[in-house]
């Protein structure tokens, strides 16, 4: 667990710096709000682990790893100002602390300085830009067109998790000078375990207790957000059973790209396991 700390403390080290350099201080600390309020950070331990996992050091990665999380942080915002959500990560969300001008300028923000960062390599710009598509062809249709089975769900939840997480992955094989064939193998792994990590927290959401959880529970009920429990004929231990199906196929990707046994493949085998069964 060590070895994952010390990568995830070098993606924080660099996140806060980021935002502390940003000006004017009242942006600044607007991002410090929305970005440094905690969360799993799953996507740029991603990003880390899947540069040393092609061979890569994990200081070639560290700012794709913070735009990865600029990115999913920008949408956060986005996402509690439709959602009308005034609490994220326990604390108020932007536009409830801020108001929505401010809130949406901070957004812009999170991406700019994502951008400035990727900016030096042009395949990584291209990646993330891709996702961005991506993510916001799923929210409008998520707004527009609401899946009502399990295939348009799968296609709805690709678009809104996986994307991002694909990107997360494929960037750390873009830092580690990964040939084409390794990045889109660590970007399918990725982008599976996107989909299964969106699975297991909607069923969560709609049968988990809420201390247990550690945030409310039945959201996506009251939000009237389309989770699989809600536009599928899926039992929630069914709905388990296709982020495993996920899950499985994320592993025959890692397995696909053919690089070296090392603890970096290993944490990453782990994450794909561990999204299937976490109770948080």
């Amino acid at each position: 667990m060590e070895y994952l700390e010390r990568r995830v403390s070098m993606v924080d080290d660099r996140l806060e710096a980021v935002i502390e350099a940003v000006d004017p201080p009242e942006l600044s600390e607007e991002l410090a709000h929305v970005a440094l309020a905690g969360g799993k950070r799953v996507r740029p331990a991603v990003t880390i682990l899947a540069c040393e996992a092609c061979g890569g050091d994990a200081d070639a990665a560290v700012d794709f790893a913070v735009a990865v999380e600029l990115v999913h942080n920008a949408s956060l915002v986005i996402d509690d100002i439709i959602d009308r959500s005034d609490i994220r990560r326990g604390t108020p969300s932007a536009w409830a602390e801020y108001g929505y001008g401010p809130a949406i300028i901070a957004s812009d923000g999170l991406l700019g300085e994502a951008f400035a960062l990727l900016s030096v390599n042009d395949q990584a710009m291209q990646v993330v830009a891709e996702s961005m598509v991506e993510l916001g062809e799923g929210e409008a249709t998520e707004l527009v067109a609401r899946p009502s089975n399990e295939r348009e769900y799968m296609e709805l939840a690709r678009r809104k998790t996986g994307a991002l997480f694909r990107a997360a992955a494929e960037l750390g094989a873009i830092a580690a000078g990964a040939g084409p064939l390794t990045v889109e193998a660590f970007g399918e792994y990725a982008e599976r375990v996107g989909v299964a990590f969106q699975i297991r927290d909607d069923v969560l959401d709609a049968t988990a207790d809420a201390d247990e959880l550690g945030k409310p529970t039945g959201q996506d009920v009251q939000m009237d957000r389309p989770s699989v429990v809600q536009v599928t004929d899926l039992t929630p231990a069914e709905a388990n059973q296709r982020a495993r199906e996920q899950s499985d196929q994320a592993l025959g990707a890692l397995d696909a790209a053919e690089v070296e046994e090392t603890d970096s493949i290993g944490y990453l085998r782990d994450l794909a396991e561990f999204v299937v069964v976490r109770e948080r």
